[in-house]
């Protein structure tokens, strides 16, 4: 399945490394880059109180469904060492699936599209900069109508 969307954040160690070593992950589960953004250096969002952060965002292809999709980046967290001491805390790397093309779904474990992504400059900088055209599902605007939105 093409067309999903994945944000990716760091914000200790080695930001840039952390980003690196995660994406390399993900194509080592059989979770294929597609096209990824470049990486943002970004506010904290929620919790102010902790280091910036390195985000980006990545079109990705994988043959799994999006909660099987979902373990397998949790399971990368948890490889590299990712520790959840507050909510929206400090983390070395931080996957987060965003769009999986033509679900809509809000269980307990996993909201489609991301829940509120649409106020977030961190999740739709990178998403404009490799998907500007892409429509929000729910929302029926494009990733740059969002971003634009949201900037002015």
């Amino acid at each position: 399945m093409n067309g999903i969307y994945i944000a990716l954040g760091s914000n200790i160690g080695d930001r840039e490394g952390n980003l690196k070593r995660a994406l390399d992950m993900l194509e080592e589960s059989s979770v294929h880059i597609i096209k990824k953004s470049k990486f943002y250096e970004t506010k904290p969002y929620g919790v102010a109180d902790q280091p910036d952060f390195l985000n980006a965002v990545a079109e990705v292809s994988a043959d799994m469904q999006p909660i099987d999709l979902l373990h397998t980046m949790q399971d990368i967290e948890r490889c590299m060492g990712r520790e959840r001491k507050r909510h929206w805390g400090e983390r070395n790397i931080d996957l987060d699936l965003l769009i999986y093309p033509n679900v809509i779904m809000d269980t307990p474990e996993l909201t489609l599209p991301h829940k509120d992504m649409e106020n977030r400059e961190f999740v739709l900088r990178p998403m404009t900069e490799i998907a500007p055209d892409l429509v929000h599902p729910v929302l029926g605007s494009t990733m740059q109508e969002l971003l634009n939105a949201l900037l002015y």
